[in-house]
This record gives structure tokens, C-alpha cells and sequence, in this order.
């Protein structure tokens, strides 16, 4: 499957933005997809998952309470909302597949990967 990040740019502190990740292949359905973030210098990090069905949804705690993460399989499209962003959720955002299993938080865990979107917060 090939994955495709877009929605990314430039907010204010406290403002909003929608991230889409775009799948080709038929197989999308059957994926666990997951958002992870990179800022510079830093490990790449968890921030959210859901279950292929999008029935299971998973969070870092840092973003728990702001971000939603949702999926339509019938588009082959996943989301993440952000709201009331922060300076520090500065980052490229990176959208990921796979079968992780108990794993959906550690990025090794998944074999496909977007090329990423940045998004900058300011304050």
C-alpha cells in the first residue's frame, strides 16, 4: 500500500488543522493506521492509532483530549483533527500502516509509510 500525508502548514497557538493520509490498493481496510510526528532532532513519536474497522482508537497522552483520529475505508482515507494545537505539537507528521498487534504505538512495528507533513505551530 502506498500512503500519501497532506493537510499539513502554519497555525496559531490554539488553532486547528486536519490531516489526511490517502491509501492506494484495495487492502487499506485491513490495516491498523497510525500517525506518528518527528520534530527536528528529536525520535520520531507516537501520537495516534486506530483499529482497521475504526472501531479501537489509541492516543498519547499529549495529545489525548485535542487530536481525533478517524478513518473512511470506503475512501481509503485517514484523518487526524487537531484542535487547540501548541507550539511544542510542532513536528512533521508522518502517517503509517501495518499489523502492529499489541505494538501500535512503537513505529517499528509498521510497514508502510507517508512521506510526511509538516506543521508548524506558532506562538
Amino acid at each position: 500500500v502506498q500512503l500519501q500525508a497532506s493537510g499539513g502548514g502554519l497555525v496559531q497557538a490554539g488553532g486547528s488543522l486536519r490531516l489526511s493520509c490517502a491509501a492506494s490498493g484495495r487492502t487499506f481496510s485491513t490495516y491498523v493506521m497510525g500517525w506518528f510526528r518527528q520534530a527536528a532532532g528529536k525520535e520520531r513519536e507516537f501520537v495516534a492509532a486506530i483499529s482497521w474497522g475504526g472501531g479501537s482508537a489509541w492516543y498519547a497522552d499529549s495529545v489525548k483530549g485535542r487530536f481525533t483520529i478517524f478513518r473512511d475505508n470506503a475512501k481509503n482515507i485517514m484523518y487526524l483533527q487537531m484542535n487547540s494545537l501548541k507550539p511544542e505539537d510542532t513536528s512533521v507528521y508522518y502517517c503509517a500502516a501495518g499489523q502492529p498487534g499489541w505494538g501500535n504505538r512503537n513505529p517499528i512495528r509498521y510497514d508502510y509509510w507517508g512521506q510526511g507533513t509538516q506543521v508548524t505551530v506558532s506562538s
